[in-house]
């Protein structure tokens, strides 16, 4: 009840800022500035409206000063290079998430939360972890010092837990999809194939094509509402969820440094808080449209929605920490973002296994799985 009550008061409180910050906006005749930023989804899917939310959100707030011209991706670039089109501001900026840039730096997926918590982490310990703790500092320091990219980074989004995917047959452990061809981005690809899985790497727009062809057996992209929306389950009869591939997962906004200084101190501050009001207002109605689609795809689709062999979760971290361990050892970044997660996850999951009771107590007497 206290929490409640706390939660309801910082609640009270940020609608009383934003209002505050919307009174004082300068009128929509006063100089506009257009940021022209390109997303890495295509426009049909919810991601893309946490975009357009948010850039509705920054034009309310100021007035009409700042105005973003929210573009879907291969508007103006390919999916996957919008990080370089932000540095060399062929666009002012990019709605997309950092574990595509694992090529440049392995640690790009710690940027996001990424395999396994981290560390048995939350979303709500991990962006503790962002604002509190030292991550927002070593995110600016992965792309100003160690890809030398001139971009300012703001979290945004928080399109997870995601789902394990959806396949062309049952799997009952990790022998049955050894050998399976199977759509996976960045570090979490690298962690299958070291499961037997032959991931294939792809953006999201590309996967239905592949799919129809017959190229790939299996997909993993985000799961329910998203995945409905691409059009899998006319595809594959069988999702699986959960996954601790991505049980964490930021999205981050990315906006030009030269353009980032343009912009008044005052409107920096507006677009920073607009972003995280976005985060909290899309994640919660995101969780509901995931429920209506998972029903969809049970009653509607005919899909087996099933959950994941418990065996896939246990060999998928041992993977995890192979993989990790070999990266620290090869990457000084990588081992310092992940030893000050790890420090991080040390303190706030023990507490929080201890004062947070599991999901399942109440969940399972009121709404027993059938």
């Amino acid at each position: 009840m206290i929490r409640a009550r706390l939660l309801g008061t910082a609640f009270a409180a940020g609608v009383a800022a934003f209002a505050s910050l919307a009174a004082v906006a300068p009128p929509a005749s006063a100089q506009q500035k257009v940021l022209k930023m390109q997303a890495s989804w295509p426009a049909s899917l919810t991601l893309y409206e946490n975009f357009t939310m948010f850039a509705k959100r920054v034009e309310e707030l100021t007035g009409g000063e700042i105005k973003i011209e929210a573009m879907p991706a291969g508007q103006i670039v390919p999916a996957f290079e919008v990080l370089d089109a932000t540095h060399k501001k062929v666009i002012d900026g990019a709605h997309t998430w950092a574990g595509y840039w694992q090529g440049k730096n392995s640690a790009a997926i710690l940027m996001t939360g990424g395999p396994g918590g981290p560390w048995g982490m939350d979303h709500q310990d991990f962006l503790g972890w962002i604002w509190w703790g030292d991550g927002s500092k070593l995110i600016d320091e992965f792309y100003r010092e160690q890809l030398k990219l001139n971009v300012v980074s703001i979290p945004i989004m928080t399109p997870a837990p995601q789902a394990l995917g959806w396949f062309k047959k049952r799997i009952e452990n990790v022998a049955d999809f050894k050998g399976m061809k199977c759509r996976q981005t960045g570090i979490a690809g690298q962690i299958f194939n070291e499961m037997g899985m032959r991931a294939v790497n792809m953006p999201g727009g590309e996967i239905m094509p592949a799919a129809e062809r017959g190229t790939i057996d299996c997909a993993e992209w985000v799961g329910g509402i998203e995945d409905l929306r691409f059009g899998f389950q006319t595809v594959w009869k069988y999702h699986y969820a959960p996954s601790l591939h991505e049980p964490v997962s930021i999205a981050d906004l990315l906006i030009n440094g030269d353009v980032w200084k343009e912009i008044s101190k005052r409107n920096q501050e507006i677009i920073k808080a607009a972003a995280t009001e976005t985060l909290l207002k899309w994640w919660v109605g995101w969780q509901k449209q995931n429920a209506d689609a998972l029903k969809e795809m049970r009653e509607k689709h005919k899909v087996n929605v099933l959950h994941t062999p418990p065996e896939i979760h246990t060999e998928f971290l041992k993977a995890w920490d192979r993989v990790a361990a070999k990266e620290a050892a090869n990457n000084p970044f990588f081992k310092k973002v992940m030893e000050s997660q790890k420090a991080w996850a040390a303190s706030v999951v023990p507490a929080k296994r201890f004062y947070f009771p599991a999901y399942n107590l109440a969940a399972e007497h009121y709404w027993p799985e059938k």
